[in-house]
Parts: C-alpha cells; structure tokens; sequence
C-alpha cells in the first residue's frame, strides 16, 4: 500500500443499499454498516467506504469528494455530472432488468400519447431527465419536482408522472397507466476524473471491479464435474451447453475421462438424467462463487 493512500468509495444508501453490500460481500469485501452510521467497516484498509444516496453520489464523485461510487446511469444523467462511467453493474434490488422510469397517467385519464402532455402538470423526482424527454418531442409542460410518494399525486395534484418501476407493480396498484417510456437506467461504476487519472486509484478501482464483475458473471450458474466411460464421451458432450469447452482429463483408469464444465442451474434437474443415461456417473454439482474471464 503507498503510504498514506486510500480510496474513498460511495456506497448507494437506500433501495438499492442492500444488494450493493451484498454484492460487495461476495466479491470478498467483508462490509460492516450499521443503522446509524454512514460509514460502514471495510476489511479492505486501502478503502474507506461512505454511504450516499444514488441520486447525490454522482455530484460528489465529479467534485472528488468521493473518487468513486456506485449510482445509477439515471441520476448520472439527472445531475449532468461529469463522471467516469467506468463498467455496467447489472444488478438491483428485485431484478438483473434495468429499471424503467414510465410517463404514466391515471387509468381513466383522456391523456394517451405524449402529445396530449401540452400544458399539462407533469410530477417526478426525475425533474431534468422529464424536461429533455418532453423537449425531444416539443411538449411544453410543467414538471415539478416531487418529494416522494409520487404515484398519489394524480389526477388531483398532477396530470402525470414520471416514475421508476422495475416491475410495475405499484402503478398498477395505485390504478396508473404507462403511456412512454422515458429512460431504462442500470447501475454504474463511476469515478471521479481526478481519480481515474491517479495511477494507484485506477488500479485499485480495476482490481475491484474484476471481483465485483466476477460474481455477477456467476449469477445462476453451477459446476458440474462427472465421471464418463472414454467410449461414452461424445454422447455425454453433446449433451452439455457449456459456458466454455467442458474440460476433459484422463483418470488412472484409462477407460474413463472426468468431466467438467459450468451451466445455468436451472438446467441441472433436466441435464442430470440425460447425462447419467449417456453412462456418466459420480455427477456432483458444485456452486460457482466467481467467474473471472
């Protein structure tokens, strides 16, 4: 470690808290955050960690108060900071789809395509991100800023919203309807240009990113490894869809091969039996922490 280095990483704070600490755990990062603090433990000492919520975080990385973080590509582009979107990391609190910020209006509402916004009232927290989206399409419209509970506002405190959803579920709970999508958004990686800049930073960063993009990659999948009669093995590799070639090595016994390979886990329970049929036997199934390519 250079004397005296660190890198100051932000944390999203909020919805999407717990699935970053998560992912941050299964990378190896063994983060401690309490409900009171803001700036949970690390076992990393080359990291200090803050907790911020998504929609600041990218301000904070561009004046380098913060020389990296994790946000959303939606509020990078609600803030216009000028940032490092340094890699894509597709996870959520729900799904691994972008979320989806909606114009969505109340169900018996007359208004049914973006035109019918002119002059209307348009409540989001999203305010920016609304107001190019209606200027791309020459609407003038008034858009305020909301403070949260958004989805209650129409028809009696605005005509329409523009919500993030990742299922749909609450606006068809509160009776709304989407008329236009406005932007899918995922979560980035962002650094500071000052930082990304510093050598010892951008390799810390890198080696970061390698962890965190190897558990991802891992999502869902499985290693299988199996013992196949030499005879038998072009029936048994015919049956595998493998992330790679399967790998095949010789045993003591030179009539038989072991096999292993990784595949998605939900094809476990249909390949088992077809594999075993085709004279594979010892199948074991093992889980996969990390994938690094």
């Amino acid at each position: 470690m250079d004397a005296g280095k660190r890198l100051k990483l932000g944390l999203p704070a909020g919805s999407l808290q717990e699935a970053a600490l998560d992912l941050f755990r299964k990378a190896g990062y063994k983060i401690t955050a309490t409900n009171r603090s803001y700036y949970p433990a690390i076992d990393d000492p080359e990291i200090e960690c803050v907790l911020i919520r998504a929609q600041e975080m990218a301000r904070y990385v561009q004046e380098g108060v913060l020389d990296c973080g994790v946000t959303g590509y939606d509020w990078i582009v609600e803030t216009g900071a000028q940032v490092v979107e340094v890699t894509e990391l597709i996870f959520s609190k729900v799904s691994r789809r972008p979320v989806r910020w909606v114009l969505a209006v109340p169900e018996d509402s007359p208004i049914r395509s973006v035109a019918d916004l002119q002059g209307k009232r348009i409540a989001t927290e999203a305010v920016q991100v609304t107001k190019r989206f209606l200027a791309r399409h020459g609407i003038v419209a008034q858009v305020e800023f909301s403070w949260g509970a958004t989805e209650v506002k129409p028809p009696q405190l605005a005509d329409a919203i523009v919500e993030v959803t990742e299922t749909g579920s609450s606006l068809k709970a509160n009776r709304l309807r989407i008329v236009a999508e406005v932007l899918q958004s995922t979560p980035r990686f962002i650094a500071s240009p000052a930082a990304w800049q510093d050598e010892w930073k951008r390799q810390k960063m890198q080696d970061l990113i390698v962890m965190l993009k190897g558990v991802l990659a891992a999502e869902g999948k499985v290693g299988l490894m199996m013992n196949v009669p030499r005879d038998r093995l072009p029936a048994v590799l015919r049956i595998l869809p493998a992330l790679q070639t399967p790998t095949v090595a010789s045993l003591a016994d030179p009539d038989w091969v072991d096999v292993n390979t990784i595949l998605d886990e939900s094809l476990v329970r249909t390949l088992v039996p077809q594999l075993r049929a085709a004279g594979a036997r010892g199948i074991v199934e093992y889980p996969i922490n990390k994938i690094i390519d």
